[in-house]
């Protein structure tokens, strides 16, 4: 995200079967038929290798009637829709109903000196079990992809959690962890910020795709460097910034925004990402003197007045709203890539007296405007003549730095 992407670990998963078109919050019952007439066809010839226990690794195991997503029983929130659907059991592992065996512990692998470890999509419900203070010397804990619903049991040497993907809905149990530096908390079902004024340490932190309505709980956290609160249900940013003089980068895309406010003391801030909201004009900008790249796409802006001050803008995405006019850009000599597409900027003219002189522009985007449909055949080419100095139109670079 930006950095507000997060990218997976290179851990090697187990693939799993999803099922489609189940209605969300009913519990579903697997009944595999190993002696059906389809099974036969499907399996019929395969050289697909099995174990030597008949497993050939897409979790078949014997016919017997399973809950695939027992969440569903405790969690009334809890939604299967766009869900992986688990099996209780690991294939290696019986009901423990009717056979009990000792569990299997995870982390058997790592070495208790690790400072790192990674189980994603591991099927975990439960740190607790996963006995992590027997590594002392742990650092960076990644469980991202699993059914935790708790944050408990974490030791206080950690300097990065990541949880992305799991079934929180609280913010718990983390005020011992200090020296925590980045809080991956994206994809859970968060409502409220709370509970990380002990967090001073925190440089980085993520609540993309929550349930998130109000910017709050933030204060005391003046280390922080990066801020993602993407995906979520916020309408207003409020005054909930304040304090974090140390903020570089700000996400807020694909909320329900309507004025951009608010950010008066962030006088460190470089990125600001609001795409996807409900902003009709650009204002609150003239306060922040080192902002270097401004994302403000797919929003209901009509014209450009309010960046005359952003000196410093190197990065300007303003694709996908109702502009029809590049004024508003005349001061700002700094500026490497404009992306316009989808506008109504039809004037090439215009385009010419105020990016011409830019000489630090390297990259324009401008498909979808009257300027390209107008005339696609010719369109590149009259762009190279108004913008020389210009490598890359649309997604074609056209000359070689």
């Amino acid at each position: 995200m930006s950095s507000s992407e997060h990218e997976e670990t290179g851990t090697t998963h187990v693939s799993l079967k999803e099922e489609e078109h189940e209605e969300p919050g009913t519990t579903h019952i697997s009944l595999k038929d190993e002696d059906s007439p389809d099974h036969h066809d499907a399996t019929k010839g395969s050289t697909t290798p099995k174990s030597s226990s008949g497993w050939d690794g897409k979790l078949r195991i014997e016919k017997k009637a399973q809950l695939v997503n027992p969440e569903a029983i405790s969690d009334p929130e809890y939604s299967t829709k766009n869900k992986r659907r688990y099996h209780p059991f690991p294939p290696t592992q019986s009901n423990p109903t009717t056979n009990p065996t000792p569990q299997i512990d995870l982390l058997d692998d790592y070495p208790l000196t690790t400072p790192e470890i990674d189980c994603v999509h591991a099927r975990i419900s439960s740190i607790p079990p996963l006995r992590l203070s027997r590594f002392t010397a742990l650092k960076r804990l990644c469980l991202r992809q699993n059914t935790i619903s708790k944050i408990e049991d974490l030791p206080p040497t950690l300097t990065e959690l990541d949880l992305y993907d799991n079934l929180i809905a609280h913010i718990k149990n983390l005020e011992h962890m200090t020296a925590l530096t980045s809080l991956d908390l994206s994809f859970n079902k968060i409502k409220h910020i709370k509970n990380l004024s002990a967090l001073t340490g925190l440089t980085d932190l993520y609540f993309v795709q929550n349930k998130i309505t109000t910017i709050e709980g933030l204060e005391g956290l003046s280390k922080l460097r990066n801020l993602e609160l993407a995906a979520n249900r916020i309408r207003e940013i409020g005054g909930g910034l304040r304090g974090l003089q140390g903020l570089e980068e700000l996400w807020l895309g694909k909320n329900k925004i309507s004025e951009i406010a608010g950010l008066e003391s962030l006088q460190k801030l470089k990125i600001l990402s609001i795409q996807s909201n409900r902003i009709r004009e650009i204002s609150g900008l003239s306060a922040l003197p080192h902002l270097q790249e401004l994302y403000i796409s797919h929003n209901a802006l009509t014209s450009l007045h309010g960046l005359e001050e952003c000196k410093g803008l190197k990065v300007l995405d303003i694709s996908n709203n109702q502009i029809s006019k590049l004024e508003g850009l005349e001061g700002l000599e700094e500026l490497e890539e404009v992306w316009a597409s989808y506008n109504m900027v039809g004037d090439f003219n215009e385009v010419e007296r105020v990016l011409g002189g830019k000489k630090g522009l390297n990259t324009v985007y401008f498909e979808g405007n009257p300027l390209q449909l107008r005339g696609p055949a010719v369109y590149r080419n009259k762009v190279k003549l108004a913008l020389p100095q210009v490598m890359q139109i649309d997604a074609t670079f056209v000359r070689v730095s």
